[in-house]
């Protein structure tokens, strides 16, 4: 199967494995936390997309219940993330920056992650359970076996990949939604997609990117990364990828225009909010195009002023149209 690349956990013939680089000193839990990906879990407040949509954030127990499931899903990734480094310690110890990570630099035991893994996952779903209801438990559990099914194999499998990124995202908004008794109309599920193939192929291009840069300097045994880290990577090209990403841009835009129009509580009111949709979206390729960016997705939503003020405006945009002007 041509779209089907088996993760290699030796070291390529004739180049030898890079060591882990030493520990840092840092405590095991300290250690497992960075392993845990905090800033990672900016995605989880999709979570809360319901909440707001649905004119419910002023009331107090719809509130704690999006809390309550955003927690579990910050716990269910992070239950991911490390069942992920667990596999790819091997291959992340050959990638310049992965290599880094607290489990394939050693500095954290992987007995210890993968108990972690497990506590985490288990802690996920129980609250969820036990203080929202057993279809958020549900959906939380749903969304630990899809990640568990991407890192042991859908994440080799081209185009595939990225469609099982963009699905992790329509749960988080399901589930919200569900937590508060609300309704996600297709058109929110649809551009939340759209925008999740939109980060995930920039991601995958991003990737190649680096990818291709390592290669000159793969021939010297004493350079870290020059290994190919990610191999579904071998299957995508770069004019393929800026294809497919001016196809998802132009997807994310007119599913969020239609679906502005069309907000179910508001109508087109929503529409207020597609300035900075526009300029968010404009920013992230000019980061990743122009300024050849390689931070991760998170970082850049997070740290780049310019993200950050597209999101702080759509929050504030957004709040004025559902809870002042309507």
């Amino acid at each position: 199967m041509e779209t089907l690349t088996e993760e290699q956990r030796r070291a390529v013939p004739g180049e030898p494995e890079q060591a882990p680089v030493a520990a840092r000193g840092r405590s095991p839990g300290l250690a497992l936390l960075v392993a845990m990906r905090p800033p990672e879990w900016i995605k989880n407040v999709l979570v809360f997309a319901g909440l707001l949509f649905s004119q419910k954030l002023n009331e107090g127990p719809q509130f704690v219940d999006a809390l309550i499931t955003f927690v579990a899903f910050c716990a269910i990734s992070s239950a991911g993330y490390l069942a992920n480094d667990l596999r790819d310690a091997p291959l992340d110890r050959r990638h310049s920056e992965k290599r880094r990570r607290p489990i394939a630099s050693r500095e954290l035991s992987e007995p210890l992650a993968g108990v972690a893994a497990i506590v985490l996952a288990v802690i996920a779903i129980g609250i969820s359970f036990a203080w929202v209801s057993a279809s958020v438990a549900g959906l939380v559990g749903l969304y630990g076996v899809t990640t568990i099914a991407y890192s042991l194999i859908l994440k080799r499998l081209v185009i595939i990949d990225v469609m099982t990124i963009a699905s992790l995202f329509i749960i988080r908004v399901v589930a919200g939604a569900v937590a508060v008794e609300a309704h996600a109309s297709e058109w929110l599920l649809l551009c939340t997609a759209m925008l999740a193939l939109f980060l995930g192929f920039t991601k995958r291009r991003q990737e190649a990117m680096q990818e291709m840069e390592a290669v000159p300097v793969a021939t010297s045994a004493s350079t870290p990364g020059s290994a190919i880290t990610r191999p579904v990577l071998e299957h995508y090209s770069l004019p393929f990828l800026d294809q497919v990403v001016a196809m998802v841009t132009a997807g994310a835009i007119i599913s969020y225009a239609i679906y502005a129009v069309n907000s179910p509580l508001i109508g087109s009111k929503m529409l207020a909010t597609g300035p900075s949709v526009l300029y968010g979206i404009f920013r992230y390729l000019y980061l990743i195009y122009d300024r050849k960016d390689t931070r991760s997705t998170a970082t850049i939503l997070t740290e780049d002023p310019g993200m950050v003020f597209a999101g702080v405006s759509w929050i504030g945009v957004a709040l004025v149209m559902l809870y002042v002007v309507d």
